[in-house]
Order: structure tokens, then C-alpha cells, then sequence
């Protein structure tokens, strides 16, 4: 389920909590909140940036497993293989 993140319209009639900000995860097919869950003042959805939580360590892992080989480069037309 994708995280959402919201604020108030109007932040002088607001609690803290939509003032600032808040993350709700949601699912698709469920249709955007239009009020904060703690006081009911009205919010808006907020674009930001999504979560890519690949990391390099498991990709190389995941290509030594496969059967791939990692080189670097040492010099100018010479490599290194490092797997």
C-alpha cells in the first residue's frame, strides 16, 4: 500500500498533527482523505517524492548469484574484475 501525505488547507484551524503534516497509508482503490482523522479540519493530499529502497549492496548480490560479473576500471582499456 503506497504512503500518502497530507496537510491542512488552513493551517491557523488546524490540530498539530494536519499543521504539520501526516503520512496515511491508503490503498488504491480507497479514495483520498479530505479531513484530518483527529480534529476533521479539511486537508489536501501533498505530491512528494516516493521511497525507491533499493540498495546497491543486495543488486550486486542478486547479480553474483545470476551469474554476472562486476569490472572496474584501472586504467585506460584495462579492467579489473571484481566478480
Amino acid at each position: 500500500m503506497p504512503m500518502y501525505d497530507y496537510r491542512a488547507k488552513d493551517p491557523d484551524h488546524a490540530c498539530p498533527a494536519c499543521r504539520e503534516g501526516f503520512e496515511m497509508m491508503r490503498r488504491l482503490d480507497e479514495p483520498p482523505l479530505t479531513a484530518c482523522p483527529e480534529c476533521g479540519a479539511p486537508i489536501v493530499k501533498i505530491i512528494s517524492a516516493p521511497a525507491l529502497g533499493r540498495s546497491k549492496s543486495k543488486l550486486d548480490d542478486r547479480a553474483k548469484s545470476a551469474g554476472f560479473h562486476k569490472l572496474k576500471r584501472v586504467d585506460k582499456g584495462a579492467f579489473e574484475k571484481l566478480y
